[in-house]
């Protein structure tokens, strides 16, 4: 049995992506022997670590749109989220290992804001260190640890190949959720400014699905704040991804498209999960091939 070190990358929304490349890998019968993740890289591969990725999947599947707005406790902190009812959540299906008594080598990156360095979880409460990974600066409350404030883990570093490339594994296999897409299009509201506000975006979407139009809900790229944020975000991830793979290239690297979801698309975890499975598939089929070749 082929043994991978698998490398989750961080991009929000696009994380459900990671559910399904594990799923394909499973199934065609190689073992995942250690898992490094940022942001929702660490969420799943910890919960995958912890035993409790199906019971996670079956959910994030159920979610509408509106599920997930309750589950978002707004603040007015140093973030707009302090997160408390989804890690409830995520409490109960997993509970709280200690990330040294999981079944398998597992590591979450997060990001030290007052130090400017990478902080690898490797040891101590595994809702710790996926809540600091999760972090996203603006969105999620930070961590505060000791001296320490901590923020998503894709700040720094959204592609963590180094955390395994001691382990002892056939493959390395990176899943990159910031791929650029392969004809970019920036899509803006045609009656509104650059930034309109959020009341405006709403109506305008009313309007468009008033009107009969097909897509209306993801008609506009860049139709409010957040959306430019997590835009921003993800072209700096992009680029840092490139500069992690350029350092310690693996032996597979499956790429998830940008525009298969916005970043906080989390209501449409089914159809980005079959965005998971599909790469995965392409990918390990071209692995094989060449396998089979030489």
């Amino acid at each position: 049995m082929t043994s991978v070190s698998l490398v989750l990358g961080s991009g929000g929304a696009r994380g459900y992506a990671h559910i399904g490349v594990i799923e394909v890998l499973e199934a065609r019968g190689y073992h995942i022997s250690c898992i490094a993740g940022s942001s929702m890289g660490a969420l799943v591969g910890g919960l995958y670590a912890a035993g409790a990725l199906d019971a996670y999947r079956e959910w994030v599947m159920g979610l509408s749109r509106l599920q997930i707005l309750r589950l978002l406790d707004l603040t007015f902190g140093l973030g707009t989220i302090r997160g408390d009812r989804l890690f409830q959540k995520i409490t109960d299906l997993a509970g709280d290992p200690g990330i040294e008594t999981l079944r398998i080598p597992f590591t979450a990156v997060a990001t030290d804001i007052i130090h400017h360095k990478e902080v690898w979880f490797q040891r101590g409460s595994l809702q710790a260190a996926i809540r600091a990974s999760v972090a996203v600066p603006g969105v999620f409350a930070p961590i505060v640890d000791a001296h320490r404030v901590l923020v998503d883990g894709g700040v720094l570093n959204p592609l963590p190949i180094i955390p395994v490339v001691a382990a002892r594994s056939d493959l390395i296999i990176a899943v990159d959720l910031n791929s650029s897409p392969a004809m970019p299009e920036v899509q803006l509201p045609r009656a509104l400014s650059l930034i309109p506000t959020v009341p405006d975006s709403v109506a305008m979407a009313s309007i468009l699905k008033k009107n009969g139009e097909k897509n209306y809900e993801n008609k506009f790229k860049l139709d409010s704040n957040l959306d430019v944020l997590m835009c921003s975000l993800e072209v700096m991830q992009g680029a840092l991804s490139q500069y992690k793979i350029a350092g310690y290239s693996p032996d597979v690297l499956m790429n998830i498209p940008t525009e298969t979801c916005r970043f906080h698309d989390f209501h449409r975890a089914r159809e980005v999960i079959e965005v998971g499975r599909k790469v995965a598939n392409e990918s390990l089929d071209a692995l094989e091939e060449r396998a089979r070749k030489e």
